[in-house]
């Protein structure tokens, strides 16, 4: 329940907004799991929101036989201080605030691979809640764009910032965080199916160096559940918004590239 609502809160931060309330959706079958199952699980989202400073008002449930969560969240931003997913400059910094490899360790977790200890470093990861990240964000005042990562990957979401094509990026694949475990686990083939697609539908616009193994390209695109912030900042603020999000407790944020101009282009270097 904390990790749906922390990432359906994810939207509302990667745009700058303060999150106000939030709706449950539930399926859940009644006559085959426990209901207090369904109680751990809604306690967890409502604990997750209130950390949030929201409230959930109420929500929608239906009698299925496979149990699902999630939330709607709205927030609240000033119309000329929203952040959008396009904006980048050429020369913007690009800093990721949360490590990569969920997709990866959820997967894991599934099949019975996964110690407790990579569960629970799983766990905290994603649920821990994107408010300092957007907060530092805002306060800086110097970021071009934002998004979250989720079940695109980074480089899926990174696709997106590139908008119309008239900037580009390279990142530098050895300086993207990632959990540990991910790396035995991928080179393993324990690798979820939307994480290959994810793969697939960025080729086009993906320039590869040679140098790069084929699971750092995995990993690249691993499907994320409540991922980190992607951000394009402002290249003279870059070193001061990093400590300050170090500072505020976002302890694995990392600069992983720069913006160009090569125009729709993502080169991984």
């Amino acid at each position: 329940g904390a990790i749906a609502a922390a990432n359906a809160l994810s939207d509302v931060y990667a745009m700058g907004a303060r999150p106000l309330f939030a709706l449950n959706v539930v399926n859940f079958p009644r006559d085959t799991l426990p209901l207090d199952l369904l109680e751990r699980v809604l306690e967890g989202g409502a604990a997750k929101v209130a950390e949030a400073g929201a409230a959930i008002l109420g929500g929608h449930s239906i009698d299925d036989p496979e149990p699902k969560y999630g939330l709607v969240a709205l927030g609240s931003v000033h119309p000329e201080r929203i952040v959008r997913n396009v904006g980048a400059r050429p020369g913007d910094a690009l800093l990721l605030t949360k490590p990569l490899g969920m997709g990866v360790l959820t997967t894991a977790i599934k099949r019975g691979l996964a110690s407790a200890s990579v569960v629970d470093r799983a766990v905290e990861v994603m649920s821990t809640l994107n408010r300092a990240a957007s907060e530092v964000m805002v306060a800086s005042g110097a970021v071009h764009a934002a998004t979250d990562v989720t079940g695109f990957g980074l480089l899926g979401h990174l696709s997106e910032m590139l908008g119309d094509g008239s900037v580009g990026v390279q990142v530098e694949a050895s300086a993207v965080p990632v959990l540990d475990a991910v790396w035995e686990l991928v080179r393993n083939d324990v690798v979820p199916g939307g994480t290959r697609r994810n793969l697939a539908s960025v080729e086009s616009v993906v320039d590869w160096s040679e140098r790069l193994a084929p699971e750092q390209r995995l990993v690249l695109a691993d499907a994320q559940t409540s991922g980190g912030l992607l951000m394009a900042v402002e290249p003279s603020a870059s070193d001061g918004l990093l400590a300050e999000l170090h500072r505020n407790g976002v302890a694995a944020a990392a600069r992983i590239g720069t913006f160009t101009d090569r125009r729709g282009r993502i080169q991984v270097l």
